[in-house]
C-alpha cells in the first residue's frame, strides 16, 4: 500500500495525547520502509502456478506488474498479488504466474527487482491471500526521542490505535474519494471512466468512499468517548472466528472487549453489511444521510460495494522502538487491510515531514 504524505490529522483524531509526540522524517531513503508480506500460505511446489518472491526497492506496485508481464510475455490478468505494496519502500511479496513462464523468470531481474525464490503451487495468487505485512521503519529525526517513542508505545499497547484507512486511499488531494462520491450520487456515469481502466477505476473509488464513511464514523465515536465502550446494538467480530454479531447484553460483552476477544466495528456501506441498532445505527445513518447519500446507492453497484464491517481498533503485534543513528528504529506487524500511517501517526501527530 503506497502511503501518502499528507495525513488527515483534523478530519482523524488521534488516539493518544497529543503532547506525546516526535519529530522525524518517513522515507528519506528507500530502506527506511521495509516491508515483508506475511503469506496466508506457502506454495505447495506443484501446480500450474509459479510462485515468485520477489524484492522490489523504491518500484511502484504497478511498475512491477507491468515489468514482470513485460519480461515475461504473459497478460496482466494472469499475475497474481496478495496486496499492493509500497513505492518508496523496499519491499518483499509472493506473486504469482503461469508456470508456463518458468524458463524465462531471469529476466524479470534488474538492480531494482530480484526474484529471490520460485516455487509451484496449484492456484493464482489472489488479492486478500495474505495474513498481514511485517514493517521495519526508521524515522530520521533529533536524538533524545526514545523515552516519549516508548511512552507512545505503551499507550498503543493498551489501547490500541483508530484502524483509520490511510489517507493514500483517498487519491492524490482526494481525486479518488471524489470520483466515488459522484458515482455512487449518479452524477457521474461509469461509462465516462476511459474503458482500459474502467474496472479498477471504479472499485478503487466505491471503495474510497466507503472508505471515508468509515473514517468519519470512527472519528465521531473516538471524540464521543466510545471507541473503547461497548453500546447497546453494535456489531461485533469476535477476533478468532471473524464471526458478526449485535449486542443486546452490554454487561456481558463489555468484559468480552476488554480480553480482546471480539472487537467493535465499523460499517463499510453496502447491501451485505450486518447491520447495527439503537444509537449506533443512528449514528452511521446521520453521517450517510450528511453525505447525501442513502444506503440504498450501494445496490447500484452491488458487485462492487457489497458491504462489510471493519474493527475500529487495531493493536499492532510485536511493537518495539529503538534508538536508531539516525533517530528511531520501529517495528511491528499489521493484518491485512492495515495501514502503516495510522500507527506513524501516533508517534509523529502533525510533525510528520
Amino acid at each position: 500500500m503506497t502511503e501518502a504524505s499528507t495525513p488527515f490529522v483534523d478530519e482523524t483524531p488521534c488516539l493518544t495525547p497529543l503532547e506525546l509526540s516526535i519529530n522525524g522524517q518517513l522515507k528519506v531513503e528507500p530502506e527506511d520502509f521495509v516491508v515483508e508480506e506475511v503469506p496466508a500460505y506457502l506454495p505447495s511446489g506443484v501446480g500450474e502456478h509459479l510462485f515468485l518472491w520477489i524484492q522490489k526497492r523504491d518500484i511502484s506496485a504497478e511498475f512491477l506488474t507491468g515489468h514482470i508481464a513485460r519480461s515475461l510475455g504473459v497478460r496482466r490478468d494472469d499475475i497474481g498479488v496478495a496486496g499492493l505494496k509500497d513505492r518508496r519502500a523496499v519491499t518483499r511479496q509472493w506473486i504469482s504466474v503461469p508456470a508456463t513462464a518458468e524458463e524465462r523468470i531471469e529476466a524479470i531481474n534488474t538492480p531494482a527487482i530480484q526474484v529471490l525464490e520460485a516455487k509451484r503451487h496449484g492456484n493464482k495468487l489472489k488479492t486478500g491471500h495474505l495474513r498481514g505485512n511485517r514493517f521495519e521503519l526508521i524515522v530520521r529525526g533529533e536524538p533524545g526521542q526514545l523515552a516519549i517513542a516508548q511512552q507512545i508505545a505503551a499507550a498503543i499497547a493498551e489501547q490500541g490505535v483508530p484502524n483509520y484507512f490511510g489517507d493514500q486511499r483517498f487519491g492524490h488531494d482526494g481525486e479518488t474519494l471524489t470520483l466515488g462520491m459522484s458515482l455512487l450520487k449518479g452524477e457521474t456515469d461509469p461509462r465516462s471512466i476511459p474503458s482500459p481502466k474502467r474496472k479498477f477505476l471504479l472499485r478503487l473509488a466505491l471503495s474510497a468512499a466507503q472508505s471515508s464513511l468509515f473514517n468519519t464514523v470512527l472519528a465521531r465515536r473516538l471524540q464521543a468517548g466510545t471507541l473503547h465502550s461497548v453500546q447497546p446494538g453494535d456489531v461485533m467480530q469476535v477476533c478468532a472466528s471473524g464471526g458478526l454479531f449485535v449486542v443486546e447484553d452490554v454487561p456481558s460483552e463489555q468484559p468480552r472487549f476488554d480480553a480482546r476477544e471480539t472487537v467493535i466495528t465499523g460499517p463499510i456501506f453496502g447491501p451485505k453489511m450486518k447491520s447495527p441498532l439503537g444509537d449506533v445505527l443512528q449514528l452511521e445513518q446521520e453521517i450517510l444521510t450528511a453525505t447525501g447519500l442513502t444506503r440504498e446507492v450501494f445496490r447500484t453497484h452491488s458487485k462492487l460495494t457489497p458491504g462489510t464491517r471493519r474493527p475500529l481498533l487495531l493493536w499492532p503485534e510485536n511493537l518495539t522502538v529503538a534508538d536508531h543513528p539516525h533517530g528511531l528504529r520501529l517495528t511491528f506487524t499489521l493484518p491485512s487491510g492495515c495501514y502503516a500511517t495510522v500507527v506513524l501517526r501516533e508517534f509523529l501527530k502533525e510533525n510528520r515531514d
